[in-house]
């Protein structure tokens, strides 16, 4: 795996259309280009689930590396939308709603995202301007 200092890693399900959709929203905005994105299928996700001691075949979280220690679900998007800048920080506030109330809703939508957004049937595969954030 290649040097990855300084950068958050962001692990998702690459084959959901919604997680490819909010890669892209995070990829627009993050113009210092702080975040590298690997799909959780891939083998550097794999290796990364592996460290952190997360179940390897679940692809039903949102997994950021921040610092070398490991958020997912509602923590991982508060998180990741805090170090966004911006008015992103704002989400911040959704800290204090406790994590279980958080992780209630994450999971509903999480198990319904391929009946509302629909799946690929292969991982998203960045163009040649974006593969320099893909693990």
């Amino acid at each position: 795996m290649r040097n990855i200092e300084n950068h958050s890693i962001i692990l998702f399900d690459g084959v959901c259309n919604l997680c490819s959709s909010i890669v892209r929203f995070i990829i627009k905005r993050d113009t210092q280009k702080k975040f590298l994105f690997a799909s959780l299928q891939s083998e550097n996700g794999q290796q990364l689930l592996k460290k952190y001691g997360l179940p390897e075949n679940d692809f039903n979280s949102f997994v950021l590396i921040k610092d070398d220690k490991c958020y997912q679900k509602s923590t991982a998007g508060i998180i990741l939308l805090h170090n966004m800048g911006g008015y992103w920080k704002l989400f911040y506030a959704f800290k204090y709603i406790p994590e279980p109330v958080r992780d209630f809703f994450y999971d509903l939508v999480a198990k319904y995202r391929y009946r509302g957004f629909r799946q690929k049937d292969a991982c998203m595969i960045p163009d040649k301007d974006l593969i320099s954030r893909f693990l």
